[in-house]
């Protein structure tokens, strides 16, 4: 999302949509072919003709909403962020991403966090362990400054979010990775308390959080959703503690297993799910 103030937040919590209408997300084949049979093809539990490895992500319907879960787990998987190539301007696009680093050994790949006109972060942002934006607490308007705030970040198998201000209080060493963003969706196992049961406001919108085992659940949905629906899904199904929001409008996912490449509005940071055991 850009970082474009909001002229007010309204209740439902609407108005924290400060980005601009942009393209529709569109669902296509990493081939770039369209599909207009299936605008949004839902990524299934086995592999499909065009890769033989099991995909990491799995439809779900949830209060009539249609999602897709990916799941990233420390034993099979490596978290990163990309935010585009070294010494280079931003990818802007998961097609750009694909183009670059090839599908060996991704298991999947989204967009993960705010970002100003250049698609470079607001708030922090580390990769590879090189820090390129420090952590905000800066006040404000929209999604990103709807307090709390907070942190997806990790090193080696370990991942976690936490809201900024546990984050600021509590992590001392440089993680390999991090992204902030915010609204957080789920804090402590209650949901944000300026989010409501089912606001007005929908967008295609996506999320992580992690679980008491230590996985990482990263949801998009596949048509407009509310923030309390896509909340209540991280607490009431997937039972996670602490949920942050990554973005809206502009959500988009790569799944090299079932061939989705999102294309649509310019993106900024990237995260990146990679297969350990892949080269």
């Amino acid at each position: 999302m850009r970082a474009i103030v909001a002229p007010i937040l309204l209740l439902a919590l609407g108005a924290c949509e400060q980005q601009p209408a942009g393209e529709p997300v569109a669902r296509a084949r990493i081939d770039g072919k369209a599909d207009p049979a299936n605008p949004s093809p839902t990524p299934s539990s086995t592999a499909t003709v065009a890769s033989s490895v099991e995909s990491a992500c799995r439809s779900i319907i949830f209060e009539d909403a249609s999602l897709t879960h990916c799941l990233a787990t420390p034993s099979r998987h490596r978290v990163t962020m990309d935010l585009g190539p070294s010494g280079e301007a931003p990818y802007r696009s998961l097609t750009a991403l694909a183009r670059q680093r090839g599908s060996t050994g991704i298991a999947f790949a989204m967009n993960a966090g705010m970002f100003d006109d250049e698609g470079k972060p607001i708030g922090y942002f580390v990769e590879n362990s090189e820090r390129l934006q420090p952590l905000s607490t800066n006040d404000g308007e929209g999604n990103f400054h709807m307090k709390p705030n907070g942190v997806f970040y990790g090193s080696g198998g370990e991942w976690k979010v936490r809201t900024t201000e546990d984050f600021l209080a509590n992590v001392t060493e440089r993680p390999d990775f991090g992204t902030q963003s915010g609204p957080m969706l789920v804090i402590n196992g209650k949901l944000h308390p300026e989010i409501t049961q089912d606001g007005p406001s929908r967008l295609v919108r996506n999320a992580v959080g992690v679980d008491e085992q230590g996985r990482a659940h990263f949801v998009i949905s596949n048509a407009p959703v509310s923030f309390g629906k896509l909340a209540r899904f991280y607490r009431d199904e997937l039972k996670v503690k602490n949920a942050l929001y990554l973005d809206g409008n502009v959500s988009q996912l790569w799944n090299p297993a079932t061939d989705r490449l999102d294309t649509g509005a310019p993106i900024g940071p990237i995260v990146v799910v990679e297969r350990k055991g892949s080269e």
